[in-house]
């Protein structure tokens, strides 16, 4: 299949949600994600399960998966408004340049235990924001079994994180490479204090600099996506 990394995935939306409705990224994500595991295991996906967007069955497990974006402009939130009003342009030149395969990734989207999913999880809680740099350092302490914002909500998928052994497989099966250091370590957009205090956006230049790291990560990715398919081709 040819995966077009420029493609913007509002494209074939129909004015809703990517991750819901737009067709091209779910078989941009099938296709890039059916491959195989740092275990050895294929991870096949099937997108044609009615009730399922994404769906693998094996001896290696039974997942249901669910699109979600990694890249976030704000441009919506309304508690960010009062700063979002003074860089419409760039935020809008944001949402222009995103909104690419690169700025997508897939986790388990069956609640368990009554209890959000990682994607409702990170969306809701104060101390990620919604920031795909800080989910990355939850699911890094998860592996290492260090306590995070996110801990307890990793920790009832870890059947899921089990499939790439540890946060070293799981950076390199996602291309999440340019969101980390040579030591492991995550690479945060903005200043980080260990999750001490909530992450705030209190200024054009802090919002600016978190647009650069974003949508250069999101390049960094295709980049790493586009050699991957060639590869495989």
């Amino acid at each position: 299949m040819i995966i077009d990394t420029a493609f913007h995935v509002y494209t074939d939306a129909g004015g809703g949600d990517p991750d819901l409705t737009s067709p091209t990224l779910r078989k941009y994500h099938r296709a890039i994600w059916s491959k195989e595991l740092p275990n050895g295991a294929i991870f096949d996906l099937k997108d044609d399960n009615p009730g399922y967007y994404l769906y693998h069955s094996s001896r290696i497990g039974e997942f249901s998966l669910g699109s979600d974006a990694i890249w976030h402009t704000y441009r919506n939130q309304k508690r960010k408004s009062w700063l979002i009003n003074q860089v419409e342009d760039e935020a809008n030149d944001f949402f222009l340049r995103g909104g690419t395969i690169g700025g997508y990734i897939i986790f388990p989207n069956k609640k368990r235990s009554g209890k959000f999913t990682i994607n409702q999880a990170r969306g809701i809680n104060s101390f990620i924001d919604d920031r795909f740099d800080l989910t990355l350092e939850c699911i890094r302490r998860y592996y290492l079994n260090e306590a995070s914002p996110l801990y307890e909500t990793l920790l009832r998928y870890k059947d899921y994180f089990d499939l790439f052994n540890n946060f070293e497989g799981y950076v390199k099966f996602f291309f999440l490479d340019d969101l980390v250091d040579k030591q492991s370590n995550v690479k945060f957009y903005l200043p980080f204090d260990g999750f001490q205090t909530r992450p705030v956006i209190s200024s054009i230049s802090d919002y600016l600099k978190y647009k650069e790291g974003v949508l250069a990560f999101i390049e960094c990715r295709n980049r790493r996506i586009d050699t991957f398919i060639k590869e495989r081709s």
